[in-house]
Parts: structure tokens; sequence; C-alpha cells
């Protein structure tokens, strides 16, 4: 099987394309006029098949190298893909692609490194991790990640969503300090930075909350944070 890494390889007049991107075109791609519950449908099936190819074909360690390729559409499908199929082993390489000069490939980044995060534990505790979050009371959802927390201190994505927990009730310094345990397990959660700045500006801390959005922007460049960061920096009277 022929991949392209940095360069493509050439035989003849014919570019080498990884199996990877003959995989991602069949998926579904909307037109208009569709009916939009046959689309969620078709997509839902595609992606199945999609990952269901990946994996019959791709080491994870296959797909990080691939997200360096120079052409788009092997960077967009390696960064979908790994969504699917991928471990916190390719949390760092994801978001070096934040800044990727291509908007779908820093979009499927984005919404694979939120998969990876989600099932940064065990089995068991990435299934305890969507319970909690489905449950219909905040405080209901709080006492089962207080559950998960002290059983997978190590669980990044169960800090953070009890830091959720936590902002929606006002507990601010909780929230805080769930805010930075996560970012402690995993540098790259531009989630927990923004919300660490959100959590400061609650508390009228308007230089820390600066230092933190400024974390998450410097993480993730393509958070909607630049407006309130102006707005935090004319406030203070900051150059910075």
């Amino acid at each position: 099987m022929q991949e392209i890494h940095k360069n493509a390889v050439v035989r003849g007049s014919h570019v080498s394309v990884p199996l990877l991107v003959e995989f991602y075109m069949k998926l579904p791609q909307p037109q208009a006029g569709d009916d939009p519950d046959l689309l969620q449908a078709g997509i839902q099936d595609g992606m199945k098949e999609f990952r269901s190819e990946v994996l019959s074909k791709y080491t994870e360690g296959t797909l990080q190298r691939l997200l360096t390729c120079p052409e788009d559409t092997v960077r967009r499908a390696t960064a979908l893909a790994l969504g699917l199929v991928g471990t916190m082993k390719s949390n760092a390489v994801l978001a070096g692609v934040l800044r990727d000069k291509d908007r779908l490939v820093r979009k499927f980044s984005v919404d694979s490194i939120w998969e990876i995060w989600f099932r940064g534990g065990s089995t068991e505790q990435n299934w305890q991790l969507q319970q909690a979050m489905q449950l219909p009371e905040t405080i209901q959802s709080l006492a089962a990640l207080n559950d998960l927390v002290a059983s997978a201190p190590e669980f990044a994505e169960a800090r953070n969503q009890r830091a959720v927990c936590h902002f929606r009730r006002g507990e601010y310094v909780r929230a805080v300090h769930d805010c930075e345990a996560t970012l402690r397990l995993n540098p790259y959660h531009f989630g927990a930075a923004a919300g660490l700045g959100q959590c400061y500006q609650r508390m009228n801390k308007p230089r820390a909350a600066l230092r933190a959005l400024k974390q998450a922007l410097e993480i993730n460049p393509g958070l909607d944070l630049r407006e309130v960061i102006r707005e935090l920096e004319a406030a203070l009277g900051s150059d910075d």
C-alpha cells in the first residue's frame, strides 16, 4: 500500500493517493434540497463504514504521520479518521494542526480532539462520563462526576466536565480548581483554558481571565475569543 507522507509518490504520470482518501471520498456530500433526516442517516452509515475501513488498513501511528501530508484532502481525511479511531496518543498531533491553513482540517481536528478527550479513560470510565453528562439535573451529574474523579483522578475530561457543572452552579472557585487540574493533565485542553478565563471573569479577576483566555487562543487560534480579549486589554489599559 502506497501512502503519501511529506512528498507525493509519482509513478509515471500518476500520483499515489492513500487508500484513506478513497475511503473519505465515499462519505455523503450534502447537496441543496437534501432531506435532512435522510442525509443524517446517510452520514451516520457512511461514518461507520469509513471507521471500519480505516481500522482495517491503518494504524494510529500511520495516521499521525499522514496528518503532516502537504495534500489538504489527505489531512482532512486523516483528521476525521483520528476522531473515530484515535486515542490520547494523538492528542498532541491533532493540537498541532489547529493552526492548519485549511478550514476543514481545522474543523475536523477540533471535533476529533474533543472525541479523543472523551475517550481518554478506560472503556468503563468513558461510559461513566457519558452517563453522568446525560443525567437531567446538574446536581445529579455533579455527584456522578465526583465519583468518577475519585476513582479516575487522571481522567482529564472528567475533571473538565465537573468544572462545567461547578460553573453552572456558580461555584467558580471549584470550577477554577478543576480547570487547572484539567490543564495539568492535558496541556492542550483549550476548553479548560477558556473555561478558566470565564470563571475569572465572573470572579472579577480580569488579569487572570486575560491570561487564561490568551492561553486558550494560543492553543486553538480558531476560538472566538479575540473580541473579549481586546475588551479586557482595553479595560486594563494593557498593551499586551
